[in-house]
């Protein structure tokens, strides 16, 4: 008997399938660390992780040890989604180490969120074929915007997952209608747990989708009530303990009903910035589908051709609805309208499969057809172009990190300082773009991280938390325990006095900090002789430069030995040499200094206002 054995092969489908998850990775090995509009949700993590939650002298313990008592922000936020990443991690720090946490914690959202595309790829499949779905996850896949926030601890994106698994439950099923009643249910329930729980907004998005629904009518406004009256009763009963708790405010607390009277019925939104009513359709959707054959073409293509107007219609009528009334708030963000992209997405795979399947039909339907396959190639070039751009956008978690690992286990750990302590302070620019409790810690495992973790409360106007690590190995011996500062008190800020405690300051403003000390230069007399050099300084995008032959030194030699560290020191060698291949011309990047690393050091002052290395 002869046996025959098939190697297995992979498919376009299956490839397809895998690529949404992995772009997800890639984009989060590529930029691992986060801005400030995410710090709430990782820095929760973190402290749930390490502190726990505790059962005596609750509100003791909680305001002496998380972040948010000191970092409230303009409004509270639900600890449901962090207590979810932080649940689900807590197996895996034994076997990555603690280090790797918040890669970890952002992982685990990113798959999540990409499992939802897959779902919502796979609802297209059955309802449209495989054709559909798999065009829907070629376009999908091309864009950048979702792809690289699916892993940001943003309150959108946990919210972003059960609209997109509601929008999955909202497909048709020909196999099988009458499982139409109850998948129509799920989605009501997904839609009001987003609401309730992560963002307010999806409510609107919730509406118009049930009065479209009613509308057709595929629902009657009797199968509404029930399941939504079970989930908000359900919401709440799930976000009003949990975040009165971790809030500590009595009698209760709704994060979401507060952010949405503090943004909304208050209008306080508009402090962040205020957008024309059209942006959202002129400039957010344009640039999340990115592909202009989507807007252009594909979309108004499907709303319009016989055969596909009525499944085109389903996708697009609620989301649009909901961007039109939302577009009423002066206050945009894209973010706010991410729930709509995979509904839109799909929609433009209607078209883009039609006219596929008739690519040989004729001239003119072949050359749509290539010019489809060659608009698809180039968004993916121009994602692949964004990505490294925002890559670029984040030099604090860059400095913390070349600190942490490259200066401090070559120094003397501290210059002025309790032995084994290193004194840092971080300015506001530096804790916006990247620096985390995370970030900031080197402990190797989690219970030496707990063992060593402590907190300083010097005045009401500090903002200090100590990280700290113990060796456990050889190569660990020369980690030590980081006091990281980051008080905002330009009262504090403005005293010379206040900066020589610390052992390293990372800044955005060095000649600030060079005036303020200069107020009051060191006195050698009382044994003061300490002065501060720049050892490191991390750049970051600042813009789009075309360099032309001749046109001055582009890239200056570094002054002093201050050198620049960080993924700008990788732009700058890949300018010199594209600059030598091409004779001078260069098109890329325009790299600025955004943070300095400083370090405070003895002797050599001579009782004159010199000129610091940063200057």
């Amino acid at each position: 008997m002869i046996s025959s054995h098939k190697k297995p092969t992979h498919s376009p489908a299956s490839l397809l399938t895998l690529s949404i998850p992995a772009l997800v990775f890639i984009h989060l090995l590529v930029a691992p660390y986060t801005k400030v509009e995410e710090s709430f949700n990782i820095q929760a993590a973190h402290d749930l992780i390490v502190y726990g939650t505790p059962t005596r002298d609750v509100h003791a313990r909680l305001s002496s040890t998380y972040d948010h008592f000191t970092f409230p922000g303009a409004v509270p936020r639900t600890f449901v989604g962090a207590i979810l990443l932080a649940g689900f991690a807590q197996p895996l720090l034994g076997i990555v180490g603690f280090q790797h946490t918040q890669f970890v914690v952002r992982a685990l959202l990113g798959m999540f969120n990409a499992a939802g595309l897959l779902g919502f790829a796979r609802g297209l499949k059955r309802a449209y074929g495989a054709g559909v779905a798999r065009w829907y996850l070629l376009l999908q896949a091309s864009q950048f915007h979702v792809i690289f926030y699916a892993s940001r601890t943003l309150p959108n994106m946990f919210a972003f997952g059960l609209t997109t698994l509601a929008f999955t439950s909202l497909l048709p099923t020909p196999a099988n209608p009458r499982l139409s009643l109850p998948r129509q249910r799920r989605a009501i329930v997904l839609l009001v747990f987003a609401a309730v729980i992560f963002r307010s907004e999806v409510a609107l998005l919730l509406i118009t989708t049930v009065l479209h629904q009613l509308i057709l009518p595929t629902l009657s406004l009797e199968r509404v009530f029930f399941p939504f009256t079970v989930a908000f009763i359900m919401s709440l009963a799930i976000s009003i303990p949990i975040d009165t708790y971790f809030w500590q405010r009595f009698p209760f607390i709704w994060p979401e009903l507060s952010a949405f009277i503090y943004n909304v019925f208050h209008g306080n939104a508009s402090n962040w910035g205020i957008s024309p009513w059209h942006w959202y359709f002129t400039s957010a959707l344009p640039r999340l589908l990115l592909n202009p054959l989507s807007y252009m073409l594909l979309i108004p293509y499907a709303a319009r051709h016989p055969a596909l107007k009525s499944a085109a219609q389903h996708l697009i009528i609620p989301p649009l609805l909901f961007i039109a009334i939302y577009s009423l708030q002066p206050h945009k963000e894209t973010r706010f309208i991410f729930y709509a992209v995979p509904p839109l997405t799909a929609a433009a795979a209607l078209a883009a499969n039609r006219l596929w399947i008739n690519h040989c039909k004729s001239i003119p339907s072949a050359i749509l057809s290539i010019a489809l396959l060659a608009s698809v190639a180039a968004t993916f070039v121009a994602s692949t172009g964004m990505l490294a751009i925002s890559a670029l956008n984040y030099p604090g978690g860059e400095a913390i990190s070349y600190l942490r690992s490259a200066i401090l286990p070559n120094s003397s750990h501290s210059t002025g300082g309790s032995k084994g302590v290193v004194s840092i302070h971080a300015d506001v620019l530096t804790c916006m773009t990247g620096l985390t409790l995370f970030t900031s810690a080197t402990a190797h495992t989690l219970s030496q991280h707990r063992q060593h973790l402590s907190l300083s409360h010097e005045s009401p106007t500090r903002k200090v938390k100590t990280i700290s690590s113990t060796p456990n190995s050889k190569s660990d011996s020369n980690l030590p325990r980081l006091l990281v500062d980051k008080t905002e008190s330009e009262s504090d800020l403005s005293r010379p006095e206040f900066w020589r405690q610390f052992d390293y300051v990372l800044t955005s403003t060095p000649q600030l900090l060079q005036q303020r000390l200069f107020l009051q230069p060191p006195d050698p007399r009382k044994g003061d002789t300490t002065r501060w050099e720049a050892v490191a300084v991390v750049k970051g995008f600042a813009g789009v430069e075309i360099v032309r032959p001749g046109r001055g030194d582009p890239l200056p030699d570094e002054r002093e030995g201050v050198k620049v560290v960080g993924r700008g020191a990788m732009v700058e060698g890949l300018k010199r040499q594209v600059m030598k291949i091409t004779g001078g011309w260069w098109v890329g990047p325009r790299m600025r200094e955004r943070v300095w690393i400083l370090r405070r050091v003895r002797g050599g002052w001579e009782g004159e206002r010199r000129e610091a290395r940063f200057v």
